[in-house]
């Protein structure tokens, strides 16, 4: 993942790298996909991840 200085201050400047995020309007959630095309991680809160791009 990328990293910044000053470590620790609780944000990241730039996306992560292959890893993208899809939205399922049928649950209202943001899905993370990794670099393998595998579903990772969910969001219940229906906010998108911050820093992962999009996917059409």
């Amino acid at each position: 993942m990328a990293t910044n200085p000053p470590k620790g201050d609780g944000h990241r400047i730039g996306a992560v790298k292959d890893r993208s995020q899809v939205h399922n309007p049928k649950t209202d959630t943001w899905t993370k996909r990794g670099p393998d095309g595998k579903f990772m991680d969910g969001k219940k809160d229906g906010t998108p991840f911050k820093g992962v791009r999009k996917e059409k």
